[in-house]
């Protein structure tokens, strides 16, 4: 089994500067936020950014502020970043 550093972050994603902003305007969120691991965040801000329509980002960004008030690590009933998981690519068509 590899190590941490082993771990391909070809797939990571940057944080786009909407979600920074969100982040920056609820210290609730920003602070659930830094406790998530790496891979967990990476999931989020795919999540947030893989929608094309505006309003489906912003609905993501308001999932994603109450899951992690809930204590939830990653997002739900989703099959993952398809940049990471090539099997749930066939999802994002």
């Amino acid at each position: 089994m590899g190590k941490p550093q082993d771990i391909n972050k070809d797939f990571f994603h940057r944080m786009p500067s909407s979600l920074k902003k969100f982040l920056e305007n609820n210290p609730n969120v920003k602070e659930r936020w830094s406790d998530l691991t790496k891979l967990a965040r990476n999931e989020w801000i795919c999540y947030v950014t893989i929608p094309k329509k505006e309003e489906t980002r912003k609905e993501h960004l308001r999932r994603l502020q109450e899951d992690l008030k809930k204590g939830k690590k990653r997002p739900c009933c989703w099959p993952g970043c398809p940049h990471r998981r090539p099997n749930a690519a066939k999802w994002f068509k």
